[in-house]
């Protein structure tokens, strides 16, 4: 569980890891944010299978089926790596040749809010997972409120950002 839990978390989404030859690169910004929800409803699909094989993981009992559960944590991570390169992709375009900071602020918010939010669900599921920490309801509940919290602020800041994008064309 633990090397599962810290695979999630060491997905790599630097700058470094922005391809150079990206297809948005003279899309108007509307296809942009379109983009930008795209990749965030693929992060949301992502998480709800992330959360069915933590599930699934838990019920199998006694004998839990672990390598099948890291199986879906590898494949999970890898969707968020692509999505944060290419998330950062578009904030260093906007940042750059678009001139659009307000926008490039946008989606640097979603980009750590994602990465609060993933690293809280990783947690969370080491946290509920028997055996592998002490089990304290208390603190997986401020847990669980984190997601909310942070889930409540990514659909504050994908307004904000739809908001914007439409005084920017």
């Amino acid at each position: 569980m633990l090397t599962a839990a810290a695979e999630v978390l060491a997905a790599p989404d630097g700058p470094g890891s922005v391809e150079s030859a990206w297809a948005w690169r003279d899309a108007p910004i509307a296809a942009l944010v379109r983009r930008i929800q795209q990749l965030q409803d693929e992060r949301a699909q992502a998480f709800r299978r992330l959360d069915q094989a933590h599930r699934q993981y838990l019920l199998s009992g006694q004998h839990y089926d672990f390598p099948s559960y890291r199986s879906v944590v590898h494949e999970v991570t890898q969707a968020f790596a692509a999505a944060s390169r290419e998330v950062l992709a578009v904030e260093a375009e906007l940042a750059g040749p678009r001139a659009q900071p307000v926008l490039a602020r946008h989606v640097r918010s979603l980009q750590e809010l994602e990465q609060t939010r993933l690293a809280t669900v990783a947690l969370l599921q080491m946290m509920g997972t028997p055996g592998v920490s002490e089990q304290d309801p208390e603190k997986l509940h401020q847990l669980k409120i984190k997601v909310i919290k942070t889930m409540e602020a990514i659909g504050e800041v994908l307004q904000e950002l739809r908001f914007d994008a439409e005084s920017a064309e």
